[in-house]
């Protein structure tokens, strides 16, 4: 097997986009080698923990509103052409991931954590969820299989928030500066929302050998 590691953040639509490009081409070759790991990349690290209001941190973000519907069209046009329901205009909150890059963390225990992801995909860009409040987070972990109760005393606790940290300090310490990242084999990395293609012709280059002249 070769180990797929994924830099993300539940609330960046190209991860999101990223994902579900990947994901198809994942469907196409049922046999294809990745063991996937789902790295944290925190977009926001000094996002309070209650969050933000979504139209003042946007604004601010891209110098007002404008700016701010300008970054967004590429988004809701590949949003579209990959057939995904993102309804950026109902999110109200930006919030801090820290807590949700812990239960990703503690979803990669138990062997759910693509599930786990999907799950935060979901609730925050089709079902404008607060992915910061700890009890949509307890609701995304018992709908993935997950002990409910368990997680929100962790979330309540500092389990693994300075682990979560560190992993974020690693990430950008390896020249992760943007996500999606993907990293084939602890080698490889490939920056950004690559299309389906990209990856059937990895997957099919490392069944045969040759995963460099793939990414080359």
């Amino acid at each position: 097997m070769v180990t797929l590691d994924i830099f993300s953040d539940p609330i960046c639509p190209w991860c999101y986009i990223g994902k579900s490009y990947l994901d198809r081409a994942l469907q196409d070759a049922p046999d294809h080698p990745f063991t996937i790991r789902w790295r944290p990349f925190m977009l926001n690290p000094d996002m309070p923990a209650q969050g933000m209001d979504r139209r003042a941190y946007l604004e601010a973000k891209f110098g007002g509103k404008d700016g701010a519907v300008q970054a967004y069209m590429p988004v809701v046009e590949h949003a579209r052409d990959a057939g995904l329901t993102i309804n950026l205009d109902a999110i109200e909150r930006t919030p801090s991931t820290l807590d949700a890059h812990r239960l990703i963390h503690w979803a990669g225990i138990e062997g759910v954590q693509t599930a786990v992801v999907s799950a935060l995909f979901t609730a925050y860009f089709v079902e404008s969820r607060d992915i910061g409040n700890r009890e949509v987070l307890g609701d995304i972990a018992d709908a993935c299989g997950l002990d409910a109760s368990l997680i929100l005393r962790l979330l309540a606790s500092e389990a693994d928030r300075r682990e979560i940290v560190e992993m974020d300090a690693t990430a950008r310490g390896m020249g992760v500066t943007s996500v999606p990242t993907f990293v084939v084999a602890g080698q490889h990395a490939v920056p950004g929302a690559q299309p389906t293609e990209l990856w059937s012709r990895v997957i099919a280059e490392l069944k045969d050998g040759g995963a460099r002249a793939a990414l080359a």
